[in-house]
């Protein structure tokens, strides 16, 4: 057998994956193992794979490093077996055909190394010639045949027909837990129907008040099929915190021995069940189901839950990062940071329009000191002094009351008629990571580690992602059990994200930091301190090609880079833009022909429209790099984030008791779950907007309605004060009286299956229940 050609090429199965052209494929991944980046390619090679976009590339560098990785393994199982002499044709094609690892790993069983086995030893017994005999005859009485093989005179041998009938019954069972078709016939039966089953750890863990956050699942099961990723990670968590134990069940044990005795050909029906054998064989087969296949099965099942949990969580956590890294900055002005606290107090920073640090105090407003207008008077002064246009209020620990103070302060300055400042409420989801790192240290030398979170916190409302590349993205915290999920996993995807969302904004050259320009398109952390450096020591750089002169950065870093990088007020108006450097000959094409200079043109959206991409294109830069520059030189670098806007929180309305059914508050969405999403109303507690309760339609994915940083208006339908819990609906019309009488109502809701009169108007219901369906155990 023609091993080469028995396996499609790794282009021809992405090809049939991703429903793209082979030479797409083919294309890409040449580009992929040439060092070309993601952005790279979906930017600025468009011609060559097709125009394929970001998301379609990332998924094909995945799935291509997965097969390469399958092809590899495929190879060494064929070597092991042919070394050992039992490669056939039958084996080679089963393995040449296998598309998965695990397929791979269930042909290769049999035939690997391993510890001697019962069934070994037993064959080495002489007693397969036994087993053979009683499957192909159930006639036979066991104990007779049986008989034959027993040798008591042999050390290690035979003593009698019932030790030689235990060594026939570990070789079925072996057979049956090595049969590649069995065991994956077994684990798609067992995952298509199996359950997941929670109770707790024990008797006095059920009664110990810090096990309570997992009461919900005090008794839980659900379908493996149709359990969400969140509660598969709370109660994986409950798990690992022996709060709760698991079972995993497969359903009915009938089917599943019925499909053993096939693969071992027994005759389990009504009338071979009067032959001698036939109760011995089905013991045999109920043994095989019950110690081997059931148990990894269940094995099988456990991983493949997590596994799509995972990926589910970690595609959440991407969503959300994305928005977060792409919400609205409030641009170049001059910020104040608040860094909300009681006791420590409130430690502020004043940074200029480009983020350098100009002021520092800190104010004690709070208890126990309880100095609210001294701490207004410094403010004030800063403001006065600095030409304060902005206020940034952390959203941490006494932030609503520190935005008080912030909001008696803009009154004041406005009923003196002077200009006063906008405040925002910012997220301080790791800025205690950012204060105490080395970089921080680095960036901010000399100044004290608690005021190095307002800096962050003002730099935050100026430009976020600028600011938030800083920050290890898993420490960002706006995922959905992101503690729970495999490390290397999240911080793959997540890195991706920051790349793609850096890249698509782009990078202003002479004031970007170290940690945002490492994340540009072909800079390496090495690199991009290198390129600080030498802005440092040669100052701004005036034009893209001055980028050839740093150490290190060759002909191939700068074609990954350079389009993503821009100068403002240089030399080329274009090195402002995203149109990359090989393409500026296209530019000067297109203004030759229209008899134009690039300042007569630029901006002019009527004149730019009017040109034809097909009449500039070539065989290098064809339409859809020609629709690009003209779409850049519209509007040149254009900022891809929405317009900067801030939410108004109800005054008189600072903690959860404050909080009445019935009100209609602004707020801004904190984070997004596969439930639905988390939206601060200033009150120093999140309120949840269960999924059931985000539009009239119904919502597959919370992101299609919301994204993190978005400003909302919503109604509250239930206050716990006691759990501190809220409920909200972004359906400003619910009824928070109706609510769903239990679970199962509230899903049917959620899925359509209600009445339209019942889906117009199902609110989330109260706050413990949507988060028992959501599965926050903690």
């Amino acid at each position: 057998m023609n091993l080469s050609t028995a396996i499609k090429s790794v282009t021809a199965r992405l090809a049939e994956e991703l429903a793209i052209g082979e030479a797409q494929v083919a294309a890409a991944v040449g580009l992929l193992d040439s060092g070309a980046t993601v952005p790279f390619i979906a930017r600025y090679r468009k011609e060559v794979t097709g125009s394929l976009d970001d998301g379609q590339l990332r998924t094909l560098a995945e799935r291509l490093q997965y097969l390469r990785e399958l092809d590899e393994r495929r190879a060494a199982v064929l070597a092991s077996i042919r070394e050992q002499g039992k490669l056939t044709d039958e084996l080679a094609a089963a393995l040449c055909g296998a598309d998965t690892k695990a397929r791979i790993e269930d042909i290769y069983l049999p035939y690997k190394p391993k510890r001697r086995t019962k069934a070994q030893i037993a064959r080495e017994a002489g007693l397969e010639p036994l087993a053979d005999r009683l499957l192909s005859d159930p006639a036979l009485v066991p104990e007779a045949a049986a008989a034959a093989f027993a040798c008591a005179d042999v050390a290690d041998g035979v003593p009698d027909a019932a030790a030689a009938l235990e060594g026939a019954r570990h070789i079925m069972v072996e057979r049956a837990a090595e049969d590649a078709e069995l065991v994956g016939a077994i684990r798609e039966k067992f995952w298509a129907q199996g359950s997941l089953r929670s109770a707790p750890w024990s008797d006095d863990i059920a009664n110990d008040a810090a096990a309570q956050n997992f009461r919900d699942y005090f008794g839980f099961a659900e379908s493996l099929q149709t359990m969400p990723s969140h509660r598969v990670l709370a109660v994986l968590r409950g798990e690992k915190e022996k709060v709760l134990a698991l079972t995993f069940d497969g359903g009915a044990d009938d089917g599943y021995e019925a499909m053993i005795a096939a693969g071992l050909g027994v005759d389990l029906s009504a009338d071979a069940s009067a032959k001698a054998a036939t109760p011995w064989l089905a013991a045999t087969v109920r043994l095989a189901w019950r110690t081997r296949l059931m148990s990894s099965a269940a094995v099988d099942a456990r991983i493949r839950l997590r596994q799509r949990a995972e990926q589910q969580a970690v595609a959440v956590f991407a969503k959300n990062l994305t928005h977060l890294l792409l919400a609205a900055p409030a641009g170049a002005r001059t910020t104040l940071g608040l860094d909300p606290g009681f006791r420590t107090g409130v430690k502020v920073a004043v940074v200029d329009p480009t983020g350098k640090v100009i002021d520092t105090c800190a104010i004690y407003p709070h208890q126990p000191q309880r100095q609210w207008d001294v701490a207004k008077a410094t403010l004030a002064a800063l403001v006065a002094r600095h030409g304060v246009e902005l206020i940034a209020v952390g959203n941490g620990t006494a932030s609503r009351e520190t935005e008080a103070l912030a909001a008696e302060l803009i009154s004041d300055i406005r009923a003196a008629g002077a200009p006063a400042p906008t405040k925002a409420m910012v997220s301080e989801a790791g800025a205690s990571v950012y204060s105490a790192s080395a970089y921080a240290a680095h960036e901010l030398p000399g100044l004290d580690v608690t005021l190095r979170g307002a800096v962050s916190i003002a730099r935050r409302l100026q430009d976020p992602l600028a600011e938030l590349v800083k920050i290890d993205p898993k420490s960002i915290g706006v995922g959905q059990y992101q503690h729970d999920v495999t490390p290397a996993v999240l911080a793959r995807s997540l890195d991706a994200v920051v790349e793609d969302a850096v890249n698509a904004v782009g990078v202003d050259l002479n004031t970007a930091s170290v940690p945002l320009l490492a994340r540009v398109s072909g800079i390496s952390e090495s690199l991009a301190e290198a390129i600080v450096a030498h802005r440092d020591e040669a100052g701004p750089f005036s034009n893209r090609r001055a980028l050839l002169d740093v150490p290190r950065l060759g002909p191939k870093a700068f074609e990954q880079c350079a389009g993503f990088l821009r100068i403002r007020g240089g030399d080329d108006p274009l090195d402002a833009s995203g149109v990359h450097p090989e393409a500026y000959p296209v530019v000067r094409r297109i203004l030759d022909r229209a008899g134009v200079t690039l300042a007569e043109i630029i901006g002019e959206a009527n004149a730019l429209r009017s040109l034809r991409p097909a009449d500039f294109a070539d065989d290098r830069f064809g339409v859809p790099t020609v629709t690009d520059i003209l779409a850049e030189l519209e509007k040149p670098g254009r900022d891809p984030r929405p317009t900067f806007a801030t939410a108004t929180f109800a005054a008189g309305v600072q903690k959860v008791a404050d909080l009445k059914v019935g009100m209609v508050l602004e707020g801004v969405v904190t984070n997004v779950a596969a439930f639905g999403a988390f939206v601060d109303v200033g009150v120093h507690q999140d309120g949840l907007v269960h999924v059931s309760a985000m539009a009239e339609r119904f919502v597959a994915d919370p992101h299609d309605v919301v994204r993190s940083g978005q400003v909302v208006r919503v109604k509250v339908i239930d206050v716990d004060v006691e759990r501190r819990r809220i409920g909200l609906s972004l359906r400003l019309d619910d009824d928070p009286q109706r609510q769903p009488a239990n679970r199962t109502e509230r899903r049917n809701r959620q899925s359509g299956k209600d009445s339209d009169r019942q889906r117009a108007h199902a609110p989330a219901g109260s706050m413990a229940r949507a988060l028992r369906d959501a599965g926050f155990g903690k």
